[in-house]
């Protein structure tokens, strides 16, 4: 195999690799359990899902997931296996309602997932822990990916009001099993995982998790990835009362990214041209307007994790506590559309997004799980305490000469080449080689100015299903947040600025649920959410600054119906919803220039969902979802439009009654496999999604797209299996990301691999 080698990148060695343990989704409430002694050269075949509703993780539930009133879907590590993807923005690819943002430098490059059209960047958690900082996170270390859908502050405190997303990851068991898989593939693929696990002695298990993965972007010139990840685990009393689990994760990725994609077409100063209507320009999919010499993605997390717990009779105390420690530092190459270059002359310019971000936290969790019964009423309650303290910095990237055309001091390219300082290409035939370097220097921006937010929250919360009878039961839940967050920054010779926001707010979560039969659920929620400023701690979407740093949090509530089933001897698990969530006190402009609470959005929708093992050797997973959205009320705009207002003159904003961006109206997805009886199985796949708007404006769009993946793997025998893969089956361009102002993300093109699998 060949790799891109660059001025920034080291020669790499090719390692094996496989595509087996990468991806997979599950789109419902609820996802058929595995066999966890079943060989992996067989488990894609043979698993059965009879009577069993995947259940999430978090304690915070606190009764089965075909009896909790609200909208969950897991993400399966058996679906992982069969879809062959590799990290979790693939991972959720089938699960419908979910689209994902682009960034540039103010708001990181890196997973950016839209639920029910609320940015959940910031809502990711790790087993129930909140994540911070930014990450394009993988999926060698998962267990399975939860999705809680809807208004979750009760569950995770601060939120955006859409939902939030748990990654639950592989903890020690009692067996000796250990399955590795490599794979190789089309453009410069391969992959290589290990799991490892191991019985030390009586109650002690040690699991070890090993991933090296590289690759070019199929369909696309020049990009590359390259990560590794090591997580090493060890859990004592597995099988007695007390348990101690402690791990280690650690992941690093040096990619040359592909961020950027393709400028809209109608750029700013723009003429009319035959690209008029907003969607992005594409004179060739290929095409790669970064630099090889220049641009990079660095990223690196590493989390360790302490978790004790102590079961006394049907109730267990546990704590865990979390140090975390990530960094995400790039440089890319944004096709910039500002002065209309494309449609002008032919040619774009390189403009550079750049970010050096440190995240360290802290968090601890103490709760308290179990059951009781108060007369003829029974209660499975979970209650706890939380703490974490998050501190950010944030730097950036500088270039001498700067990225400006020389000719123009500006960035209008009339021209390209060795004039403009390569800061300006060919539209239609870019070259990433161009040796960008010879003439510039890029250095990190000065630390001692590096903007730092930190931030500190207390929380209790308190959750109780109570079951008056075989048909009826009420589930409540109860959650306290003390939120504070300061953001520094220095300023050369003088003393630094500080803006702070303290909030607390109070949320809380309530459903009935009526059961007809033992196989079936009814149920009506009702859930809030708060959006304080700065949620993101600094690292993400949300920002804090001084126009936002007095305001109250914004409010979100959720009223939904749903009913799920099982049904045909639990071969066959249906759920279905409709929903109605407000922002009632959004933040924006009003008619004085200032921000504040007075702002409504609103999104109404259906979801449906199925998983099932319909016969011992055909299986079934898909879901729909219809997402109405409308910005009520967008506040004001400038009447002259600028990054200031320079006219002073607001008028109410000409968005209202807009769709939300980066949100699909309708999305629909399907997976299937079958087994035959001489250990072959095929399997097949295809994902809808509808236009999506990249701005509150509705000019910039992405069109809609229906992409198909298909599997097979034969098992050669019990615990060795091939699988091969074959992502975007008809390489169909499409675009994933939709960014506000300036660009869209295209796609990977068609790719197939080929993984050998190995337990033993």
């Amino acid at each position: 195999m060949t790799h891109i080698k660059t001025r920034k990148y080291a020669p790499r060695v090719s390692v094996l690799a496989t595509a087996t343990l990468a991806a997979g989704f599950a789109p419902l409430a609820a996802q058929a359990a595995d066999d966890a002694g079943a060989s992996q050269a067989t488990e894609l075949d043979k698993v059965q899902v009879r009577g069993s509703w995947f259940n999430p993780s978090s304690p915070k539930f606190t009764a089965a997931l075909l009896d909790t009133p609200k909208s969950v879907s897991i993400v399966s590590e058996k679906l992982i296996a069969e879809t062959g993807a590799t990290n979790l923005q693939d991972a959720l690819r089938m699960v419908p309602g979910i689209t994902f943002g682009a960034g540039e430098g103010g708001n990181p490059t890196g997973d950016r997932p839209f639920i029910r059209g609320f940015d959940s960047q910031s809502n990711m958690f790790v087993d129930g822990l909140r994540d911070v900082g930014s990450q394009t996170r993988e999926v060698f270390d998962l267990e399975q990916v939860e999705v809680v859908k809807g208004p979750s502050s009760a569950y995770g405190g601060r939120d955006s009001g859409g939902g939030s997303l748990n990654l639950v990851s592989k903890t020690p068991k009692l067996k000796n099993e250990t399955t590795a898989s490599m794979g190789i593939g089309t453009d410069s693929y391969a992959r290589g995982t290990v799991d490892a696990n191991y019985v030390l002695a009586d109650g002690i298990a040690a699991r070890l998790n090993l991933m090296k993965h590289e690759s070019d972007i199929a369909g696309r010139d020049a990009a590359n990835v390259s990560r590794w990840g090591i997580a090493p685990s060890i859990a004592f009393g597995l099988n007695g009362p007390a348990q101690l689990i402690a791990s280690h994760y650690h992941m690093q990725s040096d990619d040359l990214p592909d961020a950027g994609g393709f400028p809209y077409g109608n750029p700013n100063g723009a003429p009319v041209s035959k690209w008029v209507d907003g969607r992005p320009m594409v004179p060739d999919r290929n095409n790669y307007y970064g630099l090889v010499d220049r641009d990079f993605q660095r990223t690196r997390a590493d989390i360790s994790t302490l978790d004790g717990s102590y079961d006394f009779g049907g109730h267990k105390l546990r704590n865990i506590a979390r140090l975390g420690n990530t960094s995400n530092d790039y440089l890319w190459t944004q096709p910039d559309d500002s002065q209309g270059n494309p449609n002008n002359y032919g040619t774009l310019w390189r403009r550079t997004n750049s970010r050096a971000v440190d995240v360290k936290s802290f968090a601890d969790q103490l709760s308290l799980t179990g059951a009781f019964q108060t007369g003829a009423l029974k209660h499975s309650y979970s209650a706890g305490l939380e703490y974490s303290d998050e501190k950010m910095t944030r730097g950036s990237y500088l270039m001498t000469p700067g990225t400006s055309n020389p000719l123009t001091n500006s960035s209008k390219c009339p021209t390209t080449g060795a004039a403009t300082g390569y800061n300006c290409t060919s539209f239609d035939n870019p070259n990433p080689n161009d040796p960008w370097a010879a003439t510039h220097a890029v250095y990190r921006s000065d630390k001692a100015l590096d903007v730092e937010q930190r931030t500190k929250t207390t929380s209790a919360y308190l959750f109780d299903t109570i079951e008056l009878n075989a048909q009826w039961m009420i589930n409540v839940g109860l959650r306290y947040d003390d939120f504070s967050t300061t953001l520094t920054t220095p300023v050369a010779g003088k003393a630094p600025t500080r803006v702070r926001n303290d909030n607390d707010f109070l949320n809380y979560q309530a459903g009935i649920v009526f059961k007809p039969a033992a196989n079936g659920s009814i149920y009506l929620s009702y859930g809030t959410s708060s959006t304080p400023p700065g949620m993101d701690g600094g690292d993400g979407s949300d920002g804090l600054s001084a126009a936002v740093a007095d305001l109250k949090p914004q409010e979100t509530k959720n009223l939904e119906l749903g009913t799920k089933w099982d049904l045909f001897d639990n071969r066959l698990n249906l759920t279905a919803a409709i929903f109605h969530t407000v922002m009632d006190n959004a933040r924006v402009t009003v008619d004085n220039g200032t921000s504040q609470n007075a702002g409504k959005k609103e999104i109404n929708g259906v979801e449906l969902g199925f998983t099932g093992q319909l016969t011992d050797a055909w299986s079934l997973y898909g879901g729909y979802t219809y997402l109405d959205s409308e910005l009520k009320d967008n506040g004001f705009v400038c009447a002259v439009s600028g990054r200031t207002c320079p006219s002073n003159v607001y008028v109410p904003s000409p968005y209202n009654g807009n769709v939300f961006p980066n949100t699909a109206k309708h999305s629909a997805t399907l997976w299937t496999t079958y087994r035959f009886p001489f250990g072959l199985t095929v399997g097949a796949g295809a994902n809808y999604s509808d236009k999506q708007y990249g701005d509150v404006a509705n000019t910039k769009w992405i069109p809609s797209y229906t992409r198909f993946d298909a599997m097979a793997s034969y098992a050669i025998q019990d615990n060795i299996s091939l699988q091969l893969n074959v992502q975007n089956l008809t390489d169909k361009t499409y675009f994933t990301k939709a960014y506000a102002s300036h660009y869209a993300s295209i796609a990977p093109g068609r790719s197939a691999t080929l993984a050998l699998n190995v337990k033993f």
